[in-house]
C-alpha cells in the first residue's frame, strides 16, 4: 500500500495541499462550503510532504497539488475540480462519497 492509498483510506474527500497554494484554498474552499467532510493533508506542514509530494508527482498529479481525492479516487487539480463545478458535476460526486448529504 502507497502512502497516499493509506491516508485516502476510507475518507470520503482527501485534498493534498500546501499552505502557499492560493488555489490550493480556492479548492478547499469551494468543496468546504458545500459542508463537505474533507480532511486535508497540508505537503508543507507534515513531516513526510515531501515523500508524498513525490508520490504525486509518480502519479500523474502536475502540478502535485491540489491534489482531490473524491470516494477513494483521484479526481485531480484546479482545473479539473472547476470544471466539474461548472458542468454540475460535483455536488453528484460528494454526494456519492458520502461527503454531503442534500
Amino acid at each position: 500500500m502507497t502512502i497516499i492509498e493509506s491516508l485516502v483510506g476510507v475518507k470520503p474527500v482527501v485534498i493534498f495541499s500546501k499552505i502557499s497554494c492560493s488555489m490550493c484554498h480556492s479548492v478547499k474552499s469551494l468543496i468546504k462550503n458545500y459542508g463537505a467532510n474533507v480532511t486535508v493533508y497540508e505537503l508543507d506542514e507534515i513531516p513526510n510532504g515531501q515523500l508524498i509530494e513525490t508520490e504525486l508527482l509518480q502519479l500523474g498529479c502536475q502540478p502535485c497539488v491540489p491534489a482531490v481525492y473524491i470516494g477513494q479516487k483521484f479526481i485531480g487539480g484546479t482545473d479539473r475540480i472547476f470544471t466539474l463545478q461548472l458542468n454540475n458535476q460535483l455536488v453528484p460526486l460528494l454526494i456519492e462519497a458520502k461527503a454531503i448529504w442534500i
